[in-house]
């Protein structure tokens, strides 16, 4: 006769909830990234344009030695809660799988929904991660360009 340990009889219910919302999450970061933005945004163009004009008078304020002004609070989009609803999503797949492994549940399941889960919090912040490189490129060629503009107030 063989034992029946609780291992065997245990279902992996935690582990497979775990994946199932993992892979829910990382479906989400996917639509998120591929099919967004979904709110209103402003034309690269203008955007670019409010950032080098605001950098002028930024930089002539430090030169006249004047305050800079105070800093002011952005507010969310529904892009944010987008992204802040698929890392909680991820986290809640990993908190499921981890319950999964705690119980003795079936390892597969579980180590499938802390990985998915994961990954989908890491697509996010390696997809921002990229795209603020890209966008301190621009920035980099942008402040080039104007490099003759503001020569005789940066002493080059």
């Amino acid at each position: 006769m063989t034992d029946i340990s609780a291992k065997d009889i245990q279902s992996p219910v935690f582990g497979w909830l775990g994946f199932i919302v993992g892979s829910i999450a990382l479906m989400a970061a996917l639509f998120v990234f591929w099919a967004g933005p979904f709110a209103p945004q402003q034309s690269t163009g203008v955007s670019l344009g409010e950032l080098a004009a605001e950098i002028g008078k930024s930089t002539l304020r430090a030169a006249a030695g004047l305050e800079q002004p105070e800093p002011v609070t952005q507010a969310r989009d529904t892009d944010d809660y987008l992204r802040i609803g698929v890392s909680m999503l991820g986290g809640i797949a990993i908190i499921l799988s981890a319950v999964g492994l705690l119980r003795h549940e079936k390892m597969r399941p579980a180590i499938a929904g802390i990985v998915i889960g994961t990954g989908a919090i890491l697509f996010q912040f390696f997809a921002w991660a990229f795209l603020a490189l890209l966008g301190v490129l621009v920035i980099m060629a942008l402040l080039h360009s104007f490099s003759d503009f503001f020569s005789g107030l940066l002493g080059g």
